[in-house]
């Protein structure tokens, strides 16, 4: 039998860490938090997506089934039955 070699490795690097305020960041989401308690209409997203900087723009309705899939570039604006904005944020 053969001992093994005490190898001296270097410990992995850590991962970046990203707050939950990055996340916002990074599609803009802050820049539109007073459309939220508005009526949405598609003229209202298209004022979000561009002012925010976002690649791309999704609305949640209540009820309807989306992606889990997370996207920092996209800005998504949430919406009541009565189409009022509820939270706007990123993914």
């Amino acid at each position: 039998m053969s001992n093994a070699t005490n190898a001296s490795h270097d410990p992995a690097p850590k991962p970046p860490q990203v707050s939950e305020s990055d996340n916002e960041n990074a599609c803009g989401a802050q820049h539109v938090q007073d459309r939220v308690g508005r009526r949405y209409d598609e003229a209202l997203g298209e004022s979000i997506r561009q002012e925010s900087g976002a690649a791309a723009l999704r609305v949640i309705r209540p009820g309807h089934a989306y992606t889990m899939e997370y996207r920092g570039d996209r800005i998504n604006v949430h919406i009541d039955d009565s189409d009022t904005v509820t939270d706007i944020n990123c993914g």
